[in-house]
C-alpha cells in the first residue's frame, strides 16, 4: 500500500507562486496516474490537475495557464507548480494515486473515482 505525503503549502500573496510536492513510499507509482485535488472550506473537493503514466497532463479550467503538473518516477514524486496565484486558490491540496484500472475515456482522469489512495493534504492560503 502506497503512502503519500504532500508538502510545499503555505501563505503567499496574490500573484505569487508555490510548488507542491507529493512523495510516495511503499511502492513505485510509475504505472499509475497521479492527481491533485483541492477543497476549500464549505465546498466540495474539486479536480485541479493529473498526470498519466505516459506523462500526459490534464488541468481544470481554473488551473490552465497557471499551474503545471510533473512527475519524477525515479523519486516517486509528483509536483504541482502554481504561478499567478489568486485568493480563490486558497484550499487544502490533496495528492492521489490512481487505482489499478485502465481508464476507458480521458474524462475518467478528472474523476475522484479513478483514485484510490490519498495524502493528508497541505494548506495553501493566498492573500489579496
Amino acid at each position: 500500500q502506497v503512502q503519500l505525503v504532500e508538502s510545499g503549502g503555505g501563505l503567499v500573496q496574490a500573484g505569487g507562486s508555490l510548488r507542491l510536492s507529493c512523495a510516495a513510499s511503499g511502492r513505485t507509482f510509475s504505472g499509475s496516474a497521479m492527481g491533485w485535488f483541492r477543497q476549500a472550506p464549505g465546498k466540495e473537493r474539486e479536480f485541479v490537475a493529473t498526470i498519466t503514466s505516459r506523462a500526459k497532463a490534464f488541468y481544470a479550467d481554473s488551473a490552465k495557464g497557471r499551474f503545471t503538473i510533473s512527475r519524477d518516477n525515479a523519486k516517486n514524486t509528483v509536483y504541482l507548480q502554481m504561478n499567478s496565484l489568486k485568493p480563490e486558490d486558497t484550499a487544502v491540496y490533496y495528492c492521489a494515486v490512481s487505482r489499478s484500472i485502465t481508464p476507458y475515456s480521458d474524462s475518467i482522469y478528472y474523476s475522484e473515482r479513478l483514485y484510490g489512495q490519498w495524502g493528508q493534504g497541505t494548506q495553501v492560503t493566498v492573500s489579496s
